[in-house]
């Protein structure tokens, strides 16, 4: 089950990269903090975020480009 949509994948991506170019830039204990990158980069892989579950957000379309809502 995907809930997040393309656009999100996109900054997810972009989000992801820029905390782990962190790494690079920190030094000591703190450039463990650029590993968190990893999270936005491995939602955006898959699809699918379990905080949107929780909180019951869903971001991509539906199959087809189309509203899950919309009525037919």
């Amino acid at each position: 089950m995907r809930n997040v949509g393309s656009i999100d994948r996109i900054v997810r991506v972009v989000v992801g990269l820029a905390l782990l170019s962190l790494w690079f830039v920190l030094s000591g204990p703190a450039r463990y903090v650029a590993l968190a990158g990893l999270v936005p980069l491995l939602t955006a892989a898959i699809g699918f975020c379990p905080l949107y579950t929780l909180i019951g957000l869903k971001t991509n379309r539906g199959v087809g480009g189309a509203s899950p809502n919309r009525a037919a």
